[in-house]
Order: C-alpha cells, then structure tokens, then sequence
C-alpha cells in the first residue's frame, strides 16, 4: 500500500511515518518497477505500536532495541512506570508545598522562612539535586547561547572583511597532511560569516531533533555544538588568512586544538545536564 493509504489507517502525518523509516524502526519493500515504497500490514502495525509507544514517552532508541530484542516490552514498561512514579511524585510534593506557602496571607520573598517548610535542608537538597545540576550547567548555556553566537559571526565577518582586500586571487580552502589540497577564489573568505548564520538557523534543528530522539538535554547541547562548529569556522578562516602572510602553516594544530577544547566541555556538560538519565 502506498503512504497515503498507511496515512490513512494509522491516522499519522507522513512526516512521523517518514521519521520512523528513516530511525530504521520500520523498513517497508520498495517496488522494483518504479522504486516506490510499498507498505504492508505489518508496517502499519508496527507503526501504531510505535507511535502509541512514544506517547509513553519511551524514546526512540528504546524502541529500537525492544524490536530488536536487546530488551523486553515488559522490562522498559517497568522502567518507564517506575520513571513517572518519580516524576508524580515530586510534582505532588512540590505541590503540596506551594498549597502550604499560599496558606500566608501575603507571602513574600523577603519574609520568606524555609526552615518552616523543610525540616532537614540537608536531605531536601539531596532530593533536589536534579535541579542544581540543571544549575550548574548554566556556563553550557552561556558558552550555547545567542550572545556567543553572535559575537562569533560578527569576528568572522570582521576578519573577511578586513583580509579581503589584501588577499590573492586564490585562497586555500583545504588541506591534507599539512598540505594545500584545493583553492577556490578570495571571495571564499566570505563563505565563514556565512556558513556560522546557516549552521544557527537552518542546520540547528536538525541537531536538536537528533538529539532529542535519543533522550539528552538536548537544548543547550544542540547550542553548544552549533557554537563550537562556529569557532572552529573562525579558526579555520584565521589559519587560511595567516596562512596566506606566512604566519602559521599547520591547520591540523588548530584543529587538533578545537576537538580537544569540544571533547572536554562537551562531557562536562554532558553529565551535568543529561538527568534524565537517572
């Protein structure tokens, strides 16, 4: 059958169905004739259970294993039911302390005494620490945010700008071992400014939705990747500049630097933001 037919019967938009084919969660025949997919009934099965899966919130990935067998149905249920049992459980008593507090005739920040409502602060902290980890990754927001963006973009204008005047016809645009591999003409320079407003308008999504799928914080660490891409634009485009007065000659030193600064706040980041995970 055809994704107008498969549309129909799942009642789902063809861009889900489209998603679960491309995360390999289903893998419908295609027609040697003329190359079209062609839906059966067990596609259309399948594409219910998992859509109906993720309204539980189970993320794709653990789909994938359940049809491959990696685990159980029962098992990421269990897991899954005890998850929002947590969940329930802390929004019941975040609210029940809210009811307590609204309780005060005009409760206000300066008056306000949480030794009455928390006996042992000690231990409500350590109930709480999802949320300070979300606090501490605050310096992920700042290196994911806008403002860095920005300030990355308008360096990299800056510096095509001010070095176009002044470069040859033909500037180096890749390397290998070291060496000039391809050149493409000055106004190349041009491409990095460039490049930095595609990768934060048109490429982030792309990135969130990956991440997202997988069951990361993904909102800042789709930034935070987008704001690294962009210095390691502005450094390449430094280094062809410097290159081209003789002023460096190794891009893999750059490189080499830019990957290892990415890696190390990457994982940092990483375990302090991923609290789904626990």
């Amino acid at each position: 059958m055809t994704i107008k037919e498969v549309e129909e019967k799942t009642g789902l938009a063809r861009s889900n169905i489209r998603f679960y084919e491309k995360e390999k969660l289903i893998e419908p025949e295609r027609n040697k004739t003329n190359g079209y997919r062609e839906y059966s009934e067990k596609d259309v099965s399948d594409i219910k259970k998992i859509a109906y899966l993720r309204t539980l919130d189970i993320p794709v990935e653990e789909i994938r294993k359940i049809k491959t067998e990696e685990i159980s149905l029962h098992q990421v249920l269990k897991n899954q039911e005890q998850k929002l049992e947590t969940q329930i459980s802390d929004l019941q008593n975040a609210k029940a302390l809210c009811s307590r507090m609204l309780k005060e005739d005009e409760i206000q920040f300066e008056t306000l005494n949480v030794d009455r409502y928390v006996k042992d602060l000690h231990d409500y902290w350590q109930d709480n620490r999802k949320v300070f980890k979300l606090d501490a990754v605050g310096f992920f927001y700042l290196w994911g945010g806008t403002a860095v963006w920005a300030g990355l973009t308008v360096l990299c204008l800056l510096a095509a700008v001010l070095s176009y005047p002044y470069l040859p016809d033909k500037i180096p645009i890749q390397w290998n071992k070291g060496e000039i591999s391809s050149l493409a003409g000055r106004w190349f320079i041009l491409v990095y400014p460039a490049a930095c407003v595609a990768l934060r308008y048109l490429f982030k999504s792309v990135i969130w939705r990956w991440l997202w799928v997988r069951g990361v914080f993904s909102e800042s660490i789709a930034d935070y990747i987008i704001n690294f891409f962009c210095v390691t634009i502005l450094s390449v485009e430094c280094f062809t500049v410097l290159y081209m007065f003789g002023a460096a000659r190794h891009v893999t030193t750059v490189l080499a630097v830019d990957g290892v600064l990415f890696m190390g706040l990457l994982w940092l980041g990483w375990n302090k933001s991923s609290v789904k995970k626990e």
